[in-house]
């Protein structure tokens, strides 16, 4: 799959991108939780173009991933586009005062879930075809799996819960899709724009 032709120099550099806004990302997040604002709307901006540009790499992988299983490559692009748009709205109801922290928050555990569907998928492709290395394909499935966890914060979405106590614990436990986000992803995404950018 890093077969990608012309375009696989383009990928590299959106995926190493997204690596490095996903970081930022969780640092600002970090940073908030310390001192607070203005990093919690920066953190907001920076989940929502992680995941816009996670959208975009799943459309640059789409054609090469469409040759080697077609069903579950429409599938995965659909779960990553969804999930980017997910994301991508949670960011603006916090940012423009609609929602609070929280419930942004599960918003963009239940996007990135979409995205680690996608991300599992392409991984467990280019692992039965041998596109990439082994241990970058096993990652991708693993960040892939612990972002999925995070859709189980839909029932915290549909019913509107703006704080930690509030949630059912099955809601909270989705908040371990994070890890997957921003850990495994990130190392993810530089790892295979290197080896794009290496070939």
């Amino acid at each position: 799959m890093t077969s990608i032709g012309l375009s696989s120099h383009a990928l590299g550099w959106v995926a190493i991108a997204t690596g490095v806004v996903s970081l930022l990302g969780a640092l600002f997040l970090a940073l908030f939780f310390a001192i607070g604002q203005p990093f919690g709307t920066l953190t907001d901006l920076l989940i929502a173009i992680a995941a816009i540009l996670s959208g975009v790499m799943a459309w640059m992988t789409y054609s090469a991933f469409h040759t080697q299983s077609p069903q579950l490559s429409l599938f995965a692009l659909l779960a990553a586009s969804a999930g980017a748009i997910i994301v991508t709205v949670g960011s603006v109801l916090v940012i423009s005062g609609v929602t609070g922290w929280y419930l942004a928050g599960l918003y963009m555990m239940a996007g990135n879930a979409l995205i680690g569907l996608w991300l599992a998928a392409l991984s467990y492709s280019a692992q039965h075809s041998n596109a990439w290395p082994h241990g970058l394909a096993v990652l991708g499935i693993v960040a892939g799996a612990i972002m999925a966890v995070g859709l189980l914060t839909v029932p915290g979405i549909i019913r509107g819960v703006e704080a930690w106590e509030a949630a059912p614990w099955v809601v909270n436990l989705g908040q371990v899709g994070f890890l997957g986000w921003a850990a495994a992803y990130p190392i993810w995404c530089i790892w295979l724009g290197r080896l794009l950018l290496a070939k």
